[in-house]
């Protein structure tokens, strides 16, 4: 079987991390899987080393000054497009609605779901939905908005995740990685994926003001590492310093990190802040979880399905304030709990299970 999942960059956002791991996973239970991406801003492979099983084609995608986001959301679209064979493939897999734009009538992975306000991307949400000859999920809960919204069933396939990195960042193996950072940042609270609306970033920017207010902990650093994204969120990013400064809190923006330290990074954290509004499954939490980090997530359907009682939840940014103080004085769930759950998630069944719906969607189609 030859299988092509595609998606729209070669930066470590939550949908890149996945491809290639599933990617991965595939061509380890021998599976002949190309991985199909846009090269952003010149770049030519992936933000980390790749197995050699697996086949990797980097579209040249370049940037354009003054170009919108709805303009390089299309011309996104086009390049991919134009430069993908779909001939060469049993089976094409999308992982975003800008790949299942590019290549419709595949199959599809909706990781969460999206309310955008640029026309463009609002026609390229909505038409990688529909359009899609079947859908997959990595929770019960984003399965369920979908069904609602668009009267389509995808199939749940959990994601899996990398456990042992971060097992192995926080034991006696890991120290040094450990110390890079703890170094640099002495005591901090982490926060992975930049400064996002989704990401909640004011909401825990909010809360660390109140737990630095109340005092007990005001030696501890708030840390922001990833930031790469595809959209426009200045306003936001506007909005987020403005407020900082106003409270008078200066984060640590560590910007995109080299793959090999984030795991020392994660297991060098005294907590990781996880308040995003929408989420599909929380690889990142559960990374953290790996390093026996405790976790204060948002109170969503999707986090409480993924995650049960192995993290502590808030919804605003005094209940944040007040689950980040618990966790940091010691207070927090039982961390073999959180551990023995990440490890339950393996790619190598995400990657059987994958395979069974592909051949289910090749059995469906007419001969």
């Amino acid at each position: 079987m030859r299988v092509a999942l595609i998606t729209y960059s070669t930066k470590p956002r939550g949908g890149v991390v996945h491809t290639l791991a599933l990617a991965e996973a595939l061509a380890a239970i021998g599976v002949d899987v190309s991985v199909w991406t846009l090269g952003r801003g010149g770049d030519r492979a992936f933000f980390r080393d790749v197995d050699p099983a697996v086949t990797l084609e980097v579209v040249p995608f370049h940037p354009r000054d003054g170009e919108s986001v709805g303009e390089r959301i299309l011309r996104s679209i086009d390049t991919m497009a134009a430069a993908f064979r779909p001939a060469d493939y049993d089976v094409v897999h999308a992982q975003d609605c800008i790949s299942a734009n590019a290549v419709p009538g595949g199959i599809r992975t909706v990781h969460h779901l999206d309310a955008f306000t640029t026309p463009e991307l609002i026609a390229c949400h909505d038409r990688a939905i529909a359009q899609p000859v079947a859908l997959i999920c990595v929770s019960a809960a984003v399965a369920a908005e979908v069904r609602t919204g668009w009267a389509r069933t995808p199939t749940v396939i959990p994601n899996g995740v990398d456990a042992a990195r971060f097992v192995r960042a926080a034991g006696p193996d890991g120290s040094a990685d450990r110390e890079y950072w703890t170094t640099r940042l002495g005591d901090y609270i982490l926060a992975l994926g930049g400064i996002e609306p989704r990401k909640g970033s004011i909401d825990l920017l909010e809360a660390y003001a109140l737990l630095r207010r109340a005092g007990e902990h005001d030696g501890v650093r708030l840390v922001f590492g990833g930031g790469e994204t595809l959209f426009d969120y200045r306003p936001y990013r506007d909005a987020f310093d403005a407020r900082a400064r106003e409270l008078a809190i200066e984060p640590v923006f560590l910007g995109t990190i080299d793959d090999p330290r984030v795991p020392g990074l994660v297991a060098g954290s005294r907590a990781l802040g996880f308040v995003s509004t929408k989420e599909g499954f929380g690889l990142a939490a559960m990374e953290a979880l790996a390093a026996g980090v405790p976790v204060v997530a948002r109170d969503l359907p999707v986090l409480r399905e993924v995650f049960g009682e192995a993290v502590r939840y808030a919804d605003t940014p005094p209940a944040i304030a007040a689950q980040l103080a618990a966790v940091l004085s010691g207070d927090a769930p039982d961390p073999h709990r959180g551990s023995d759950l990440a490890v339950s998630h393996s790619w190598h069944t995400a990657a059987l299970s994958h395979l069974e719906l592909y051949r289910s969607v090749l059995a469906a189609e007419p001969a």
